[in-house]
């Protein structure tokens, strides 16, 4: 039964900011109080356009005033996450306090780095960071020094704003500051494992990290993200406030969040500056084995394969062995007397290398070790945990009442798979109304959306087309491409599987049709793009991963959508291909478990995009015609928004022409 309160506070939410009464959500909210209330686990899907937000935030905020209990959200991003803090909250709680005459506190939190650190603002970064910001008696004329004196005056206004964030006691949050590069706030940030700690820091009682804990140890709602969600899992609950609840929004990129948290990297370069930093309280012998070993290291990658190690014999594991004993010298000789600040930070960076070299050396079951090869970057190892599962079941879904919502959650039609991917076992999901004692025992609820999905727009399969294979768009694909834009008069948010394929059909399209502007992702920032994408009708944008989720874009700007494949992981993904292997080695079906399962996620998430508001109207063209011709097919198929399907490409450029005004 739902809380009247939590409704009484929906409705007026709702009303606050000229909403309409959803169905959907208010189940939502029902179904949110009640496993806050029975202690249940609760997977929730709302489909774009319920408004979940609200629908999980008026039944949170009745029942932390109800009971005085904290509660924790956790979104995918920091934008989402400001999005939540900034618009989302402040409406529930304006309509909380309408509804009871009461306001629940409620803080952000985040991780270390996203507050500047007093310590390196103030005391700098040693001689390295002195000779960024000295720069003058460098040549005025040389590219290097032009660049070093804009990132010392950008270094001397972050300073400046530290210190009056310090002067009025407020958090010094990133999200706050002047504008800056990432390399000028990692001037004045510190990562986690360098922090002295509050009772060593000569500036700790002024901590802006400390504040922001504080804030949140206060509070009765806090709003954080996945990453620090993870951090908090991997640390023993050090992260985060005691908390009898989390909901965790976005839910589907949960896992990919948590395996990127827990992902490690390590390369010739960083083992070099660590050294470096470490040789002034080194003797001589030690100082120079430890220099050796990037080396050591440079040389172990350069007779790998970029490819998934899997033998303790490789030169991999074999040359992070010896790092990690070097290291393991290093860390003890640093931690020997010294109060020195600089000392602890170096060792404490070394402490860091000595762990991720002794996750590769061991190459145990439970880790993927792979290596990378970038003209950029050069080649690097990494580290992966296999599954993420154990870990949420233990530390997230097995110490307290979780629910996860997303407009994304049932794969081919059910929940198991996502419950699976989340460590919850599918003979565990309650069917009935009755409690279970059970403390990983959950429940799946799908609350549709509020579109007429089949009235409002088309998918179309184009089933004449050939297979996509590896070798970038074919003729046909192009020319399809060109036709569909050409008939929806631009509008359009083309979805590819990869950067080269974006470029070829942008390259494409712009030679066929010059009076139809086509932006590609790489053009100019992906802000900037969107921006225009949304302020110029006629203008389509074009782009890779980063545009599959999470575009909001409502309206005539987007009335077709393009995805040239099936968003199969890729074929040399280590971590992909060691999680499929061992699905297969379970007895499952490693490619349904796996690669169609992401394949399903990204291609709702892109077929998304098209409708976001209750008018808007257009086509979702698929150039892949596996997803009707393959025997997975119907399994991604049953995933996507219940559009009105065809494989005509006639009906789709007929309802395109008409959508853009061509047939008036």
């Amino acid at each position: 039964m739902a809380d009247p309160e939590a409704l009484e506070i929906l409705a007026a939410a709702v009303a606050a900011i000229d909403g309409t009464e959803r169905p959907g959500q208010q189940l939502m909210a029902a179904a949110v109080g009640q496993a806050l209330e029975k202690e249940e686990h609760l997977l929730v899907q709302a489909g774009t356009g319920t408004g979940k937000s609200l629908g999980y935030l008026a039944p949170v905020l009745a029942r932390v005033l109800a009971t005085d209990e904290r509660i924790v959200i956790a979104t995918a991003t920091l934008a989402l996450q400001a999005q939540l803090a900034t618009k989302d909250v402040p409406a529930a709680l304006d309509a909380v306090e309408a509804v009871s005459g009461q306001r629940p506190s409620f803080a952000v939190l985040k991780g270390r780095t996203n507050y500047a650190c007093l310590y390196r603002a103030r005391q700098g970064g040693g001689h390295e960071q002195a000779s960024l910001i000295d720069s003058d008696a460098l040549a005025a004329t040389a590219t290097k020094a032009d660049d070093v004196s804009k990132l010392g005056a950008e270094v001397l206004a972050l300073r400046e704003w530290v210190e009056e964030e310090a002067e009025r006691k407020g958090l010094a949050d990133r999200d706050d500051a002047p504008s800056h590069t990432a390399r000028g706030w990692a001037q004045v940030s510190i990562p986690t494992r360098e922090c002295l700690g509050v009772q060593r820091c000569p500036f700790g009682s002024e901590c802006f990290v400390e504040a922001s804990r504080e804030e949140a140890r206060n509070a009765q709602l806090v709003v954080t993200n996945h990453a620090l969600l993870a951090i908090n899992a991997m640390h023993g609950g050090t992260a985060l406030p005691e908390h009898a609840a989390v909901v965790i929004d976005e839910a589907h990129e949960l896992v990919s969040r948590i395996t990127t948290a827990a992902t490690d990297e390590l390369t010739p370069g960083i083992v070099e500056r660590t050294a470096r930093r470490a040789l002034p309280w080194l003797d001589d012998d030690l100082g120079a084995d430890f220099l050796d070993q990037a080396d050591v290291l440079r040389e172990a990658l350069s007779e790998s394969e970029p490819a998934r190690v899997t033998s303790a014999a490789a030169p991999l594991p074999f040359a992070a062995a010896q790092l990690r004993d070097v290291s393991r010298r290093v860390v003890s000789a640093l931690g020997k007397g010294s109060d020195d600040p600089e000392r602890t930070q170096a060792g404490s960076a070394v402490k860091e290398i000595f762990d991720v070299a002794d996750r590769i050396a061991k190459l145990v079951d439970a880790d993927v070790v792979w290596v990378t090869d970038s003209e950029v970057m050069g080649r690097a190892a990494w580290v992966a945990p296999l599954s993420v599962a154990g870990l949420l079941r233990n530390q997230v879904f097995g110490e307290r009442p979780t629910v996860c919502t997303s407009a994304t959650l049932t794969l081919g039609g059910d929940f198991r798979a996502f419950a699976t991917s989340l460590g919850l076992n599918p003979s565990d999901e309650l069917t009935t109304d009755e409690p279970s004692e059970d403390p990983l025992a959950w429940r799946g609820l799908d609350v549709g959306s509020p579109f007429d999905y089949r009235k409002q727009g088309i998918v179309y399969v184009a089933k004449s087309l050939p297979n996509p294979g590896r070798d970038g768009l074919t003729p046909e694909a192009l020319a399809e491409i060109a036709q569909l834009l050409w008939a929806s008069g631009g509008r359009t948010l083309g979805l590819f599987a990869s950067r080269r394929n974006a470029e070829q059909a942008a390259a494409h399209c712009r030679q066929e049709l010059p009076q139809l502007p086509v932006l590609c992702q790489g053009d100019a920032q992906l802000s900037e793009l969107q921006r225009r994408f949304i302020k110029e009708p006629e203008t389509s944008l074009f782009g890779t991963m980063s545009l599959w989720q999470g575009v909001d874009i409502p309206g005539d700007t987007c009335q077709l959508v393009i995805i040239d494949k099936i968003p199969f992981p890729r074929p040399d993904d280590p971590l992909m291909q060691a999680r499929k292997r061992a699905a297969d080695e379970a007895g499952r079906n490693g490619f349904m478990t796996v690669a169609a399962t992401h394949a399903a996620l990204l291609l709702a998430q892109g077929a998304g995009r098209l409708i976001r508001r209750m008018d808007d109207r257009g086509v979702v063209a698929i150039l892949d015609p596996r997803l009707v011709t393959a025997r997975y097919g119907s399994f991604l198929a049953k995933s996507l928004p219940e559009l009105w399907p065809t494989t005509d490409g006639d009906v789709a450029v007929q309802a395109l022409r008409r959508l853009s005004g061509k047939d008036e």
